[in-house]
């Protein structure tokens, strides 16, 4: 794409040629290439495109759209990974498809269509394995990074048949993470001998899991409950883990509200030294001690949470909410609990990403088809793109994260 060479783009001549005047060998440009053609990709990213099957390429320092990958089927509930080199992005949509995408030139590299219905999947932590997590069938494929062959077929087998699986994460040590709906168990597939995982089955998480998260040390795994009041944590340093019931009825003696949105477990925050969670048809944010895993605090919010996401520092947690209150964004400063700021995005006020340092957070605003950019500090909108529809927002950075 041809564009305007960018004032970050005329410093780093700049720098080129006093880098020449000091005697430093020079960068040497590849023939047929041009200082505009050359491209990092550390702040780079992907939004998803859920109604139109697209995913576009977005530049954080330029704030711009600069291409758009077509072609990738059902995004309607879609997530992404990055290989380590951050220049491949993994999509993994509803419809059971798994595309990869190469950033930098903007295209298709390869596609398969591996399941019926898929709710998102995981890199493992060498970057050489990709997994999925499948409904239909129920269980878990994992493939090579790189050619997308599959490596793995990991069925949920369990005494009713074959369990949907979810909260799928990555774990150190060429391990995945995952949950069985229907069982009520975790697995663990450890990949560190080989291309036959070793299967560990832990039983007694609870009540239909739904979703999970893995503490960015990937130490903790925990489960939320849909058919229970609370969650489930396991210790992943344990051999085998023990499941421990945390939060236990939070909600207990009071009268339960329609849930019109499942909170996403990977959005919980950790700020500091405690969790800042989303209750599950409360409006409410929890405060968690990181340590023991105790409830300490309460912050009342405009809705339903469904993403509670902390500022990189911990300092802030961002909060979006469920239909009907969707078109809303609240800002709780961590340390106080207390709300500092209530935003307007505008409609469907979905996922929320920041910038790899926290000075920004990007918004996708999907009903009025645009991507919002928030200054942090201030709260003032810096900036938009338009979008078509978009809910995902993936940065590169994302690559060098446990979980994530």
């Amino acid at each position: 794409m041809d564009r305007p060479i960018s004032a970050r783009r005329r410093r780093i001549v700049a720098g080129l040629g006093l880098g020449l005047a000091a005697g430093i060998a020079p960068i040497r440009i590849a023939e047929g290439a041009s200082e505009r053609s050359l491209r990092g990709t550390g702040d780079l990213g992907i939004v998803v495109e859920r109604a139109s099957g697209s995913v576009l390429i977005v530049d954080q320092s330029e704030y711009a759209a600069i291409g758009r990958v077509e072609g990738l089927g059902d995004l309607s509930h879609a997530s992404a990974v990055f290989s380590p080199d951050q220049r491949y992005a993994f999509i993994f949509g509803r419809d059971g498809g798994l595309s990869k995408i190469d950033i930098l030139a903007q295209n298709l590299a390869a596609r398969v269509q591996q399941a019926g219905n898929s709710i998102g999947g995981a890199i493992s932590d060498d970057g050489t394995l990709v997994a999925v997590s499948n409904y239909e069938p129920g269980g878990v494929r994992v493939f090579d990074a790189e050619t997308l062959v599959l490596i793995a077929d990991i069925p949920a087998e369990w005494p009713g048949g074959l369990s949907k699986t979810v909260g799928l994460v990555d774990a150190p040590g060429r391990r995945f993470v995952f949950s069985l709906w229907d069982a009520g168990e975790t697995w663990i597939a450890d990949f560190s001998q080989g291309e036959v995982p070793r299967m560990t089955r832990i039983s007694g998480i609870g009540a239909n899991p739904y979703d999970a998260l893995i503490t960015g040390d990937g130490r903790r795994y925990i489960a939320g409950l849909f058919g229970e009041d609370g969650l489930t944590a396991l210790d992943l340093w344990q051999n085998p883990p023990t499941p421990r019931k945390i939060l236990a009825g939070y909600g207990r003696g009071e009268e339960k509200l329609p849930v019109y949105k499942m909170p996403h477990l990977e959005g919980w925050a950790l700020a500091g030294d405690r969790f800042a969670l989303p209750a599950i048809g409360r409006h409410e944010i929890l405060w968690v001690d990181a340590a023991s895993l105790s409830e300490i605090g309460r912050t009342a919010t405009h809705g339903q949470p469904v993403f509670a996401v902390a500022r990189p520092d911990g300092r802030q947690v961002w909060v979006n909410f469920a239909h009907p209150l969707n078109d809303t964004l609240q800002v709780i400063d961590s340390p106080s609990g207390e709300i500092v700021a209530t935003l307007t995005p505008g409609p469907a006020t979905l996922h929320m990403e920041f910038t790899p340092r926290g000075h920004e957070l990007w918004v996708s605003v999907r009903d009025a088809g645009r991507i919002d950019i928030y200054d942090t500090a201030t709260f003032a909108k810096k900036a938009e793109i338009a979008a078509q529809d978009p809910s995902g927002i993936f940065f590169t950075a994302r690559a060098h994260r446990i979980g994530l």
